[in-house]
Order: C-alpha cells, then sequence, then structure tokens
C-alpha cells in the first residue's frame, strides 16, 4: 500500500499541475480565443481518436499489466510483441474507418459538417495514442506512473495552449492549429520513449520463440476479452460528446466540453490510485492473495471516496464562481447542471472502488464482455432517448445512469464470484460528512457575492467543516492513527 500511495501521490501531483494548465486553456484561453463551434471541433476531433484508442490497441495494455510478472525474464521480447500486435490493431481500425467513412460523413454531415474536413486528424492522433498507451503501460509495469502521468496530465496541455496561443497571434492558421493536435500526441510518445530509453526500460527484442507454451494464444486472448472492458470505459466518457455534437451541434459540445472538465477534476485521485493498483492487484492474483486483494478493495474504496467527494462538494459549491470567471459566460454557463450530473456520475464510479480492475485481473475477466455490453447498449439507448428531450443535460444524465448501472453490475458479480466487498462502516460515514458539509455551508454562505471572495470564503470553509468531521467522525482510524504518530515521532 506504501508504494501504491508513493506513485499515487506524485501522479496525482502531475493531475493537479495538469488540472490548472487544462483550467487555464478550458475555462479561459479556448472561450477566448475560439468561437463555441471551433471549441465543439477541437473537442469533437480528439474525442473521435481517443474512442478508437482501445480497440487500435487490442487490450494490449491491460494484457501487460496481467501478464508482465510471468515474463519478467523475457520482457523486452514481451515488450516488442506487444507494440508488434499494436501497430497490427491500428492498421485493422484505419481500413474499417476509411471503409465506414461514409457513415461517418452522414452522422456529422447535418449538425457538425465542419468536422468530415479533418478526419485525418483523428487517425493520426489515434495512432500516437496508441503507441503511448503501450509504452505507459510497460513502464506501470515497473512502478513507473509518475512521469507518464506528467507527459499526458501536464506536458500536453502545455502544449495545446502554446497552438491556441500560437493560433491567437497570427502564426498558425485555424486549419494548422488543428493539425497541431496531432503533433501534441507525437511529443508526448517522444518525450516516454526518451524516458524509456534513459531508464533503461526500452529495449528491442524480436526473440518471440522464447515465450512459454501457449503463451502467446493466452495473452492474446485475454486482451482482446479485456479490450472491450477498456473501450467501455472509454466509450462511457466520449460517445455523449460525439452525440452531442452529431446531434445538436459543435457549439453545444463546447459548452458540454467546458462543464464536463470542470466536473472530471473530481475522478483524478481514482485515476492515480487505479495506475498504481494495477499492477499490484495482478501480483496478489498471480499469488492467489485474496484477501489481500479484499482489503485492498475496501482502503482503496474508503480513501478515494473521501479525497474525491471533498473534491465533488468544492466544485459544485463554487460553481457560479467557476462560471464567473469563464469569458463569455453567458453562453457557457447554460452547462452547469450537465457539472452537477457527471460530477454524480464520476462519484457513483469512484464509490465502488476499483471494481472494474479486479475483474480484468481475475480468472473471471470474461466478464468483461457481458458488463460492457449491457453498458453499450445502455449509454447509447439513453443518449438517443435524453438528448432530444432535455439536450446536453440529456447526454450527461444517460453518462450517470450508466455508469451507475454498469458499476452495479460489476460490484454484484464480484461479491457473487470471489466474495469481495468495498463497502464499510466508513463509507457510510463519508457519504453523511458530504451531506453535512454542504448543508453547513450552504446556510452560512447563500448571501455571498459570486467572485473570487466567494470562492475562496466557502472553499476555506467546506475544508474545515470536512477534515474536522473526518476526525470526529472517526473516519480512516488507521490512517490518522499512523499519521498522528509520525507527528509525535521524536527526530533523530
Amino acid at each position: 500500500m506504501k508504494l501504491i500511495a508513493r506513485q499515487s501521490l506524485l501522479t496525482t501531483i502531475s493531475s493537479y499541475i495538469g488540472v490548472l494548465i487544462g483550467y487555464f486553456n478550458v475555462l479561459w484561453l479556448l472561450p477566448f480565443v475560439l468561437q463555441p463551434e471551433e471549441i465543439g471541433l477541437f473537442r469533437t476531433l480528439q474525442d473521435m481518436a481517443l474512442l478508437i484508442v482501445p480497440i487500435a490497441q487490442l487490450g494490449i495494455g491491460n494484457g501487460i499489466t496481467r501478464f508482465f510478472p510471468l515474463v519478467k525474464e523475457k520482457m523486452f521480447a514481451f515488450f516488442t510483441l506487444s507494440l508488434v500486435l499494436t501497430f497490427v490493431g491500428f492498421l485493422i481500425v484505419s481500413i474499417l474507418f476509411l471503409f465506414f467513412k461514409d457513415n461517418v460523413i452522414a452522422a456529422f454531415a447535418t449538425n457538425s459538417p465542419e468536422v468530415i474536413d479533418f478526419l485525418g486528424v483523428v487517425l493520426f492522433i489515434t495512432l500516437f495514442s496508441v503507441m503511448n498507451t503501450i509504452l505507459e503501460a510497460f513502464c506501470r509495469s515497473f512502478m513507473k506512473i509518475a512521469v507518464p502521468s506528467f507527459f499526458r496530465e501536464v506536458v500536453n496541455r502545455l502544449f495545446t495552449a502554446a497552438l491556441v496561443g500560437l493560433y491567437f497571434i497570427g502564426w498558425l492558421s485555424f486549419d494548422q492549429m488543428i493539425w497541431g493536435l496531432a503533433v501534441l500526441y507525437l511529443i508526448t510518445v517522444i518525450g516516454m520513449l526518451i524516458y524509456m530509453l534513459r531508464i533503461n526500460i526500452f529495449k528491442l527484442d524480436f526473440d518471440f520463440s522464447s515465450f512459454p507454451k501457449g503463451f502467446r494464444s493466452e495473452f492474446m486472448k485475454y486482451s482482446l476479452i479485456t479490450l472491450l472492458g477498456t473501450a467501455g470505459s472509454v466509450l462511457i466518457m466520449k460517445i455523449d460528446s460525439l452525440m452531442v455534437s452529431s446531434m445538436i451541434g459543435l457549439d453545444a459540445n463546447a459548452i458540454y466540453m467546458i462543464a464536463f472538465s470542470i466536473a472530471i477534476v473530481i475522478e483524478l485521485p481514482r485515476r492515480a490510485i487505479s495506475q498504481a493498483a494495477m499492477p499490484v492487484i495482478a501480483e496478489h492474483f498471480a499469488k492467489q492473495e485474496h484477501l489481500e486483494i479484499n482489503k485492498l478493495y475496501k482502503n482503496i474504496a474508503v480513501h478515494q471516496f473521501l479525497i474525491c467527494l471533498l473534491l465533488f462538494l468544492g466544485i459544485w459549491s463554487n460553481i457560479d464562481n467557476l462560471y464567473y470567471f469563464v469569458p463569455n459566460n453567458v453562453i457557457y454557463e447554460t452547462g452547469k447542471w450537465v457539472v452537477l450530473w457527471i460530477g454524480l456520475a464520476k462519484m457513483a464510479d469512484i464509490l465502488f472502488s476499483i471494481n472494474g480492475e479486479i475483474i480484468v485481473f481475475s480468472k473471471y475477466y470474461i466478464f468483461n464482455i457481458t458488463a460492457t455490453l449491457i453498458m453499450c447498449v445502455a449509454v447509447i439507448l439513453l443518449n438517443l432517448l435524453l438528448i432530444p428531450i432535455y439536450g446536453i443535460e440529456g447526454a450527461a444524465v444517460a453518462s450517470f445512469l450508466s455508469l451507475l448501472l454498469y458499476n452495479l453490475i460489476k460490484y454484484i458479480y464480484i461479491k457473487i464470484r470471489l466474495g469481495f466487498d468495498p463497502f464499510s462502516l466508513d463509507v457510510l460515514k463519508i457519504l453523511i460528512l458530504g451531506v453535512l458539509t454542504y448543508s453547513i455551508q450552504f446556510l452560512l454562505l447563500q448571501y455571498m457575492e459570486v467572485g473570487l471572495n466567494d470562492i475562496l470564503l466557502r472553499s476555506v470553509v467546506i475544508t474545515l467543516i470536512y477534515f474536522a468531521g473526518i476526525y470526529l467522525l472517526g473516519i480512516a482510524k488507521n490512517s490518522q492513527k499512523s499519521l498522528i504518530e509520525k507527528v509525535k515521532r521524536p527526530r533523530p
């Protein structure tokens, strides 16, 4: 758990530096420089590419984490095999993308025809993202997740700001800026390659004959099955954006994107914890240490819910303050309720802890097919049903309901098959604390004027109430006890 905590902390630091840059980009720079339909195009192209990435990489990322402990002696041959298979996957997806190009054009022709002119950008972003996924997975197997996270969360956002800035001062045309998106993802790949070479974990070895008998077929079988789970997770994050662009328009997607970007911060600690926990779970399953996995399941449930709920409270309590600073906020603040529903969707995902990771690395990983198919059908049908009625809020509600259903299915399955359960009395205490914290700050500060003073005072009040509640309710007592002992321990 200490190793997970250390890597999670470093990753979270990178994530929140990235958040600050991302918030500047999304809440100020993009609305200041670009028109709503241009922001919508900016987002739609990236979402389309990232939706294809899990399919193009054939689930190899999860396969690397699962099978790495079994072939450490042949790890570079394993790494090379993974790269080769991924390039094959990208070629297959590219051919399919071109084959169904007319269908893609038809989907966007009416409400978002601008997308059609930049489908080439989608393929380049997909290629570089696929490569980066494999490099990250290999780093993750060595418990090296902080630097990859830095490239993904910080470097990418810095170059995004630079790209938009160059367009603003007239050094790039709009078309050049859009094509520059592909270059951003290439820069991340180059950075990852340099990092891996420096720490001596990048080497090509084409001796594929040295693997144990049946290893390659089992590796591919596992990867292709978990592909559905990974694709489903990305689908629920990206399909709403694409369907908003297709069914309403790029300007509506711009409003949705800004709201989504505000809410997505809530799950950043969950992402960091998940990345650090994956190799540990794989190792425990390899050693049949089920009690340790269940313990980890509960510990992570408490700690990530505790952290993420505070973020949710801070964001939703300050929602008017956040939109106050957005240029042209009259346009974009109409997405305020999207923030609430996406925030609740993320909290539903966080509440059920690392259920997806446990299924992926257990012998029941095939269940991902069932769970993912149910979720994919649910999210598409709910979007088709709710977007025409409620617009962008309908897309957000569809995401919430789909994620809640998806996690309930996985929770019940893990409970029946493995007997694991993430819930404890601490989770209930945290939920009660969240309701009390929100209610108290609302009653105390309901007459404050929107602006910087309100956001500062409200954030301080929420934090003080929340941490006082953690202490008084005795939430995560073991962690509190450990912290107190460290503070009291005499220095040498």
